[in-house]
């Protein structure tokens, strides 16, 4: 990992970046925005996405935000020279002292970050389990990437079983299906793509929108019904891209055309997110290999 610490638009280091972690309110209360992306030869996936979501957050937040111009200088000197990686921009309201009330002339605090990709999807597809911690509903924060993420923290904390990939996690209030800890969630019914809203609690994920637009899905409440009864059901977020699921408790999926379909248009769209699959229990699965539908990588 690599990292950068700024504070308003300064690059410090040493003590001085220790100092500004150790002050900033995002430690003490979780009190800022980040976005998680993916770069591909310098450049990062979505970024027009990642900034609104990014500037949508600071307004929300009433955190100030730095010039977009200054943080896209500093992510091209963070990439140069590295290949395809996973890079964090980190948003915080700056150091104001013990206490909640905001400090709001104080200059605020941003990180970047290079890390590892995470491993490439399980051959055949994702298995996925229903989590017991609930969302809570606050308008106020819905759809945001804030760093308060316990509830998520709480839910992935309820299994350490290597077969189980992702939980899914409701709403507290309703029940409804709000999405899985890390990625959000789309079902096949009545041969469309449907995905929860976030308008009172979970993520407005990047490929999440993608998705949207180019798949003609729609947002719709769905119950725990919905999702078991599925034709098909994916994860999908901005590292990962599209990830199949072939299973969720006791109910599992065959492959389906419109998955391959969806597959096919994230890869052409963005090359660098084609499926990579890993193989598991020493057999490789066959379900979305074939007719073109995602490149296996050679032994």
């Amino acid at each position: 990992m690599n990292m950068w610490v700024y504070v308003g638009e300064t690059r410090v280091e040493g003590a001085d970046a220790v100092i500004a972690l150790a002050m900033g309110r995002g430690q003490a209360y979780g009190d800022g925005v980040f976005e998680t992306m993916r770069a591909s030869d310098g450049q990062i996936l979505w970024w027009p996405a990642h900034w609104q979501r990014f500037a949508e957050g600071a307004r929300r937040l009433r955190i100030v935000l730095p010039r977009q111009v200054v943080i896209e200088t500093e992510i091209a000197d963070l990439l140069r020279g590295v290949g395809d990686t996973t890079i964090k921009l980190t948003l915080c309201r700056g150091a104001g002292g013990r206490g909640y009330a905001p400090a709001n002339d104080a200059p605020p605090l941003w990180l970047l970050s290079t890390h590892p990709l995470p491993s490439p999807q399980r051959a055949g597809g994702l298995v996925l389990r229903w989590c017991e911690t609930l969302m809570a509903v606050q308008p106020l924060l819905a759809g945001l990437k804030h760093c308060n993420r316990l509830e998520q923290v709480l839910a992935r904390a309820e299994w350490d079983d290597p077969g189980i990939d992702e939980g899914l996690l409701r709403e507290q209030e309703s029940g409804d299906v709000i999405g899985a800890t890390a990625a959000n969630l789309f079902v096949l019914r009545e041969h469309r793509w449907w995905t929860p809203p976030v308008d009172r609690c979970g993520i407005a994920g990047v490929c999440r929108d993608w998705a949207l637009s180019a798949l003609n899905a729609g947002e719709r409440r769905l119950t725990v019904s919905d999702v078991e009864t599925a034709d098909a059901l994916f994860l999908c977020n901005a590292l990962r891209g599209i990830l199949p699921v072939v299973r969720l408790g006791d109910r599992r999926w065959a492959p389906h055309p419109a998955m391959a379909d969806a597959v096919r248009r994230l890869s052409a769209a963005h090359p660098a997110l084609a499926p990579a699959i890993r193989q598991v229990g020493g057999e490789l699965s066959a379900d979305l290999i074939g007719a073109g539908r995602v490149d296996v990588p050679s032994p």
